[in-house]
């Protein structure tokens, strides 16, 4: 894996009220749950990148209000016509 380096102002951190690694691991879920949203990356990879098991990423997805299933609406109609 690789690592990329952010930098955060203290005061950023201060104002959060987190350390530097809840900051880092915010950040991983965050980009982890906007690439799997726009379908860039799949749930088993967003996991991943989020550092959590596939059934905590789900959770956590839930916990935040975030759409856990991800559907194109293009799609969606295509297979209704089709009913």
């Amino acid at each position: 894996m690789t690592d990329v380096s952010v930098a955060f102002p203290d005061s950023l951190l201060t104002a959060l009220r987190k350390a530097p690694h809840e900051a880092a691991a915010e950040v991983r879920f965050a980009a982890a749950a906007h690439w799997y949203q726009q379908g860039v990356i799949s749930m088993e990879r967003a996991a991943e990148l989020a550092g959590m098991s596939r059934p905590e990423f789900i959770e956590e997805l839930a916990r935040r209000h975030i759409d856990v299933i991800v559907v194109d609406t293009e799609d969606l109609r295509a297979e209704l016509k089709d009913v």
